[in-house]
């Protein structure tokens, strides 16, 4: 989950920028800093290696191939393709959190074409926005860690009210190798059509704008899913990885500037 600091650069003041770089929860610095740590010692084994351990001789063509590193690094358009994966990177979150969906403009068509003061209409309209609830945190589970941990079973599903125990055995029953978080937008669709046709659904128009509104809501259940199960393409992760500069060559720099020093 998106760790928020927007309190915390709401205004601005001395020091704020400060604040941010030094943030842990969130940060670069948390998600990098085991490599980090790594680099400082590889590095440190290099530089004594090339302090205390190479002969001159050694130590000459230790410097011819850090300069041809040095200078094949420069035909790598390292800028370009580190700025393209970043956008890419931050494209795609943005467009994962633009596709979370959220039931309140669902509830209020269901809310203004659902019929009925009586407790039959207060259960219909309640069952329906029970089943886009229960579609979105079946989705939810396979993205979200944390959402996964809250409800690690069907059975917790069930008990936080998602789910009736006769739902679940025909859920369960229903056999696939994806995410079946599809089938109680079914139900939903399978409801409101008996309730159109109960007349607590007034006319056909009011039942189109209620499904309409049912496939904006389950397409974003759909895109989050798809997020999850096609991720960014290995090969372009792998070349982006790779371009970064390594801390042998690092090292091979300074023992450069050393030797012509």
């Amino acid at each position: 989950m998106t760790v928020s600091y927007t309190l915390k650069v709401a205004e601005a003041r001395f020091g704020g920028f400060s604040g941010l770089l030094l943030r842990w929860r969130g940060s670069i610095y948390k998600l990098l800093y085991k490599e980090f740590l790594l680099f400082i010692v590889l590095y440190a084994l290099l530089s004594i290696t090339y302090r205390l351990l190479l002969t001159q001789e050694q130590r000459h063509v230790y410097a011819q191939v850090a300069r041809y590193c040095n200078r094949s690094a420069d035909l790598i358009p390292l800028s370009f393709v580190l700025g393209f994966y970043v956008t890419l990177v931050v494209n795609r979150w943005w467009a994962q959190y633009t596709s979370i969906p959220l039931p309140d403009q669902l509830m209020c068509v269901i809310s203004a074409s659902v019929h009925g003061v009586d407790q039959r209409g207060r259960l219909l309209r309640r069952t329906l926005i029970r089943y886009a609830n229960l579609a979105s945190v079946l989705v939810l589970r396979s993205v979200s860690t944390r959402v996964l941990k809250r409800f690690p079973t069907m059975e917790h599903v069930v008990d936080a009210g998602f789910m009736s125990q006769e739902e679940r055995k025909k859920f369960e029953s229903l056999k696939s190798d994806f995410n079946k978080y599809w089938v109680p937008c079914v139900w939903f669709t399978n409801l409101a059509a008996q309730a159109r046709r109960d007349g607590r659904i007034r006319d056909d128009i009011a039942l189109c704008l209620l499904l309409e509104e049912l496939n904006k809501y389950r397409a974003k259940c759909s895109m989050l899913f798809h997020y999850d199960w096609i991720s960014i393409p290995l090969v372009y992760t792998q070349v982006t990885a790779s371009h970064l500069p390594s801390p042998s060559a690092y090292c091979m720099c300074c023992a450069v500037c050393d030797t012509e020093n």
